[in-house]
Order: structure tokens, then C-alpha cells, then sequence
């Protein structure tokens, strides 16, 4: 897939007031600090597209993107920030849960892990509530630049070991670093043949 526009459309405290247009979606989440808006950039090619900062939890919206005035890419805030407050957390929970239940131009959700560290509970916790509720989703390595490729596949391994316990059939997985785009293609790919299928559907 060749992005050809990626535009900034609108931020939603609520699905309810999240595009009607019928479009596409693609939810991309990870833990704060995963590098989320480093690959947001990375993927659609404009610097600053999705802001990043050095401050965790700074996405606090679902923030849709246009990708090619065909599909959106949706930037949703991290979890498992803990300097933030309780309420601010529950405030959290309430909407993330009712847009993973309820949207239903949700196609396809991507999961940032960090590649550098074994598997976290919270992230672990997270792909279990999506998986229990039927809601697709890809797990998305990141920062696989950061460290040893024996380090990051050992860290890959110990996922698949994880969720082997919970799942059948284990989601897809893909590895990716914003840093040198690898993974770039791979995961645009995916998402075109998704797309794609949703036409001749």
C-alpha cells in the first residue's frame, strides 16, 4: 500500500462522537511509552502527524487520522500509565471498553509491545479482554532496533508461550521499528487486504 494522504480528522472523548461515515478503522494501542506515535508517523510518512512526547500519557482522545480519504487510522491513549489519577483511569476504562464493545467500524486492532521486555500482565490482560469479546487484532512488536535480536525474539517467544495458555490459535504478530521502518510494508500490507476483502464483501 502507498500512503498517498494522511490527514488529521477529529478527536472524540466518546465512539458516539467518532466518525459516521461508514470508513474503515484500524485501532492502534499499547502501554505508555510503547512508541506508538513514532510508528503512527513512521507508517503514514508525515513527521509530527501523531504527536509524540517524552511525557507518558499524553494521548488522552481517540484521535482518527484519513489515510488515502478511504480508511482511518485511530490513535487511542495508552494504558497502564499509573501517574495518573484514579478517576482519570476510570474515565479511561469506561471509554475504551465501550469503544471495543460498540464501534462498529472497527476492523482491526493493533497491539504495541515493547519488544525489549518480556510480557507485561496489563499487556497480557488487554489482549485477553479484546480476544474474549471478539474483537480482531494484530500484536505489533516495537523498538526492535533497541536491543539484541536474541534479546527480542527470546521476549517474542515468552509472548507466544503467554498466550499459547489462553488462545487456540494465536493472533498474528509483526515486528517493527520506527526508527529504521522495518515492518513498514508488512503491516500496510495487512491492512490493504483487509481492505480489500471488506470490497468484494
Amino acid at each position: 500500500m502507498t500512503i498517498k494522504s494522511a490527514t488529521f480528522a477529529i478527536s472524540s472523548p466518546s465512539y458516539r462522537k467518532c466518525p459516521q461515515d461508514g470508513r474503515p478503522e484500524y485501532a492502534f494501542i499499547g502501554r505508555s511509552n510503547v512508541g506508538k506515535s513514532s510508528l503512527i508517523n513512521m507508517l503514514t510518512g508525515v513527521k509530527g502527524l501523531a504527536k509524540t512526547s517524552s511525557r507518558p500519557g499524553k494521548t488522552q482522545l481517540i484521535n482518527h487520522f484519513l489515510i488515502n480519504d478511504e480508511w482511518y487510522l485511530v490513535d487511542l491513549p495508552g494504558y497502564g500509565y499509573a501517574r495518573t489519577s484514579k478517576t482519570s483511569r476510570e474515565k479511561w476504562s469506561t471509554m475504551m471498553r465501550e469503544y471495543f464493545l460498540h464501534r462498529e467500524q472497527l476492523t482491526n486492532t493493533y497491539v504495541l509491545i515493547d519488544s525489549r521486555i518480556p510480557p507485561q500482565r496489563i499487556d497480557l490482560e488487554f489482549i485477553e479482554f479484546l480476544g474474549a469479546n471478539g474483537v480482531p487484532l494484530t500484536i505489533v512488536f516495537t523498538k526492535t532496533d533497541k536491543e539484541k535480536q536474541r534479546e527480542v525474539m527470546g521476549n517474542i517467544k515468552l509472548m507466544e508461550k503467554a498466550l499459547g495458555e489462553m488462545w487456540e490459535e494465536l493472533p498474528p504478530m509483526l515486528l517493527t521499528s520506527s526508527l529504521t521502518g522495518y515492518g513498514r510494508d508488512a503491516l500496510l500490507d495487512q491492512i490493504d487486504t483487509i481492505n480489500q476483502s471488506l470490497k468484494e464483501n
